[in-house]
């Protein structure tokens, strides 16, 4: 998932008494562009209908079917205009397109504004979108309103439409693997399974008894086993950590892979005290950070909305995600606070390589050098976007925000891997957070890729979105 381009189908729009010239330039520039930003596209072959275009509502049947016959191979339809195109021939091409549609139009020349040389695309654009809204056809359509494909500007607009159709496409059919229950004094992470299934969200649920039963069932001497902990200790510091503490987080990782490959899962949350601690000694949290750091998403303490979200995020800015706690304060300073996990946030985030320790807060409870597999560090200074999801009266909700890590020291003895994040007008931010009854818990990802989220979670899949 990580870093991976979305393909296209490419449209284009005709109105036949302008010259046939635009569509074959239009064929090559669009053709050139997208393969130069390592897009992979497909379009209808030039034979097809008159240059490969749409004008007709039978010209429409045709591209309409070409879709249907590459359904999965492409994850959003740029519908370019070289000039004016026709609306009709439009709605019946890609009224059943299924995926995100980006509207793009030719700009005119002033030097070329004869009738025999004018595309009147910009123009020809407002019909496209009118009869698209007439017929419930979802589209995006960015600034400016006509652009060239060679533009740096076209480039940026794909870049935003690229990363909005990997997270309609993620998002659209995406399995949770829920490991374990909810921890009882946390109702703050319930979730209604059935909200997340109307979405296209399955969730899938697993004891922690049939974890620890897969744990036991590997030997020291599994090939698997020895592969996780050679790549353990090549991902974190274990200094000070028992052998017996490793090998175990090495079972554990073992079963954990082999539960997410069986269910096709792509998140994870997982029950990660008390009973981990007591009956075995380790911390899971190293895994989970090595896990999202190669692209799993793995939220902890069962948090499902947050591993949702995490998918979310992620796919959109191509990168690793994490879920931290809201937990600190940052001073007298209103803009900022203290983001803070025991240890899950991906090596990629943060400033150098983790430590693995003991659970300092969970030893208060299980007693000293029984809770191993916590990866302390710091959270590297960046920009970010946030989010969380919450489901309420069958709904899904986020909301959704951006920010920035900042260079800022935080205590020496202060646990786990955290860092100091600034955000805009953050006492409004958690005041709409806490009134709207969100969780402790909020995903990040690197970049500011707030604007692609939100239209693919509002427009796209329609889920309740408020921006902070």
């Amino acid at each position: 998932m990580i870093g991976t381009k979305s393909s296209f189908a490419v449209f284009f729009g005709n109105r036949g008494f302008f010259p046939a010239s635009f569509m074959a330039d239009a064929r090559a520039e669009m053709t050139e562009t997208l393969a130069n930003l390592g897009h992979e596209f497909l379009m209808l072959e030039e034979s097809a209908t008159r240059f490969g275009a749409v004008e007709t509502p039978a010209e429409g049947e045709i591209y309409a079917n070409f879709l249907k016959r590459s359904r999965g191979r492409y994850d959003g339809v740029i519908l370019c205009l070289p000039n004016f195109g026709d609306e009709t021939g439009a709605v019946a091409a890609l009224a059943e397109a299924g995926v995100p549609i980006l509207i793009q139009a030719y700009p005119d020349e002033l030097d070329k504004m004869r009738p025999e040389r004018r595309r009147d695309s910009f123009c020809g654009k407002f019909s496209i979108m009118d009869i698209f809204c007439q017929y419930g056809v979802k589209f995006t359509a960015l600034k400016p309103h006509t652009v060239h494909p060679r533009s740096p500007r076209f480039a940026e607009n794909l870049e935003y439409f690229d990363r909005l159709c990997r997270v309609v496409k993620k998002m659209k059919a995406l399995t949770v693997g829920a490991i374990g229950a909810r921890t009882t004094a946390f109702k703050t992470v319930r979730v209604d399974e059935l909200a997340l299934q109307r979405h296209g969200i399955t969730v899938e649920t697993m004891d922690l008894s049939d974890l620890f039963a897969r744990m036991s069932a590997l030997g020291g001497d599994d090939d698997g086993v020895k592969a996780k902990v050679e790549r353990l200790r090549q991902y974190t510091d274990w200094d000070g950590v028992p052998d017996q503490a490793l090998g175990k987080l090495a079972r554990m990782g073992v079963a954990i892979d082999q539960v997410i490959s069986e269910y096709r899962m792509d998140a994870i949350a997982v029950r990660c005290w008390i009973e981990m601690q007591r009956q075995l000694g380790i911390s899971p949290c190293i895994l989970l950070s090595e896990m999202n750091d190669r692209g799993m998403v793995a939220a902890c303490e069962v948090d499902i909305g947050n591993a949702v979200s995490m998918v979310g995020l992620s796919s959109a800015s191509g990168d690793v995600a994490t879920c931290l706690d809201w937990n600190n304060n940052y001073g007298e300073d209103d803009d900022k606070c203290i983001l803070f996990h025991c240890g899950p946030v991906p090596q990629r985030l943060m400033t150098r390589r983790g430590r693995v320790t003991d659970h300092a807060i969970l030893a208060n409870a299980v007693g000293h050098g029984c809770s191993y597999g916590c990866n302390t560090g710091r959270i590297r200074a960046e920009q970010i976007t946030f989010s969380s999801m919450i489901t309420e009266s069958g709904n899904l909700k986020f909301y959704l925000g951006e920010g920035e890590f900042t260079k800022d020291p935080i205590p020496a003895d202060y646990f786990g891997c955290a860092g100091v994040a600034r955000i805009p007008r953050l006492q409004d931010v958690l005041q709409t957070v806490g009134y709207a009854g969100h969780r402790h818990h909020v995903s990040v990802t690197p970049g500011h890729v707030a604007a692609p989220v939100y239209e693919a979670f509002v427009k796209y899949l329609g889920y309740e979105v408020t921006r902070v």
